[in-house]
């Protein structure tokens, strides 16, 4: 798993825009949210896996280069732009939807903007009066944002750019290919290419797992309502039937696991690894060095299914940051680490921006793992978190002070100098 989510070293991939296409030719899709406490998720996916990795790269294949977009696959995801035709089934389905009900109830908006994006081009909610509140998903929201919101989802219009959060729109045929747009793969053919990027990007997801995992593929069951849809199941199996998929068993792990077929040889390697009692459950090493420390992002393709993390990895892993704050047993934006191959804690960074701090507000390992008795390991933590510090333009990083936390705060600090600042 760590070889095949490019974490085997981590941040090995050289500091280059062209090394965002090569994740994303590994994993398929990467989801998008918006929470920026230490970095927003696709950028701490690619920032784990690149060396000095910069946000303006992704932005720059985004909006400019056009070879990435943005559509919902799982969440609102970073998909390529050469496999759009096969993400249209979620436009569809939302013109449908919205042409019932958002589109018909405010059809004189839905003309007033695209009219002015025809006639002045790009635009944004804050770039109309706001209108009186609606009721939209989980909030009223003003009338003009939702309505552009819902013209995206239709794929009438996309993303020209993102200012901070601010989305800013066009017609979507300003933005992609006239051939692309017109593309129009059968629909069953577009849910079998978006289960299979499921797989894609987790790299050993099973037949079940979280409702998450698989929303917008296909229904677990026949629906009623749409008879014609075929089922997860079907559409699996017809994805193993072509060979795009190949199932395996795990030891110690109930139920049958996909691979992708192109990547036999990266299973083969791994099964080829040391199986003496003394090597079991050791940390893997890249050949050319010592194991590395990565912080992975909450959405991260390698923490998709949690249940899995909790059979293989015995790592319970839970995002707490929608969780209210009382019953928290973690953080608000706390990330995986990963050491080598094996999950061995978690990290609360968080960036001041102002100050050019990065704090880690806590830490904490797993039972058994003891950080400063583990060779190696406290170089690797400070190698992490020096990159993840430059990543968010931090000069300096903070450490706990808290009597359980000092020993390794005390360790980290010797190798960064005493005022924790980054060395050139």
């Amino acid at each position: 798993m760590a070889a095949r989510h490019l974490l085997l070293p981590p941040r090995a991939l050289p500091s280059e825009p062209a090394s965002v296409l090569r994740v994303v030719e590994r994993l398929g899709s990467l989801q998008f949210d918006p929470l920026d406490v230490t970095g927003r998720n696709h950028d701490l996916v690619l920032a784990a896996r690149i060396s000095d990795y910069q946000r303006a790269w992704t932005d720059g294949l985004l909006y400019r280069d056009r070879r990435l977009f943005e559509a919902y696959n799982k969440g609102l995801s970073l998909l390529p732009t050469a496999e759009l035709p096969w993400y249209r089934v979620t436009w569809d389905q939302n013109l449908d939807e919205h042409g019932l009900a958002a589109f018909r109830d405010h059809a004189p908006l839905v003309d007033e903007l695209l009219e002015r994006i025809r006639r002045d081009g790009p635009l944004s909610a804050t770039d109309v009066e706001p209108r009186a509140a609606i009721d939209w998903y989980w909030r009223p929201t003003n009338q003009v944002r939702a309505i552009l919101e819902a013209l995206a989802e239709a794929g009438v219009l996309g993303l020209a750019r993102r200012d901070g959060n601010r989305r800013v729109y066009d017609l979507v045929e300003r933005l992609f290919p006239a051939n692309l747009l017109a593309d129009r793969p059968p629909e069953r053919e577009q849910r079998r290419h978006k289960l299979l990027s499921r797989y894609r990007a987790h790299g050993l997801l099973g037949r079940s797992g979280s409702a998450e995992l698989w929303y917008g593929t296909a229904p677990a069951g026949r629906s009623a309502g749409r008879p014609d849809v075929p089922t997860r199941g079907e559409l699996l199996a017809e994805l193993v039937e072509a060979g795009r998929l190949v199932p395996v068993a795990i030891d110690g792990i109930r139920g049958e696991r996909f691979v992708l077929a192109e990547e036999l040889d990266l299973l083969a390697d791994a099964a080829r690894a040391p199986e003496s009692e003394e090597d079991r459950g050791r940390v893997e090493a890249p050949s050319d060095g010592a194991p590395g420390v990565a912080f992975l992002a909450p959405l991260d393709p390698f923490v998709w299914d949690r249940e899995f993390l909790r059979s293989l990895y015995g790592f319970d892993y839970v995002w707490e940051v929608y969780v209210p704050a009382a019953r928290r047993r973690w953080g608000y934006y706390v990330l995986p680490v990963l050491y080598g191959d094996r999950l061995v804690g978690r990290i609360e960074p968080r960036v001041d921006r102002r100050t050019g701090v990065l704090r880690v507000v806590g830490q904490w390992w797993e039972d058994g793992f003891e950080p400063l008795r583990v060779d190696g390991f406290v170089d690797a933590l400070v190698a992490a978190l020096q990159a993840h510090a430059r990543f968010n333009g931090a000069r300096r990083i903070a450490l706990p002070r808290t009597a359980v936390q000092r020993p390794l705060a005390k360790a980290v600090r010797e190798r960064l100098g005493r005022r924790g600042r980054l060395r050139p």
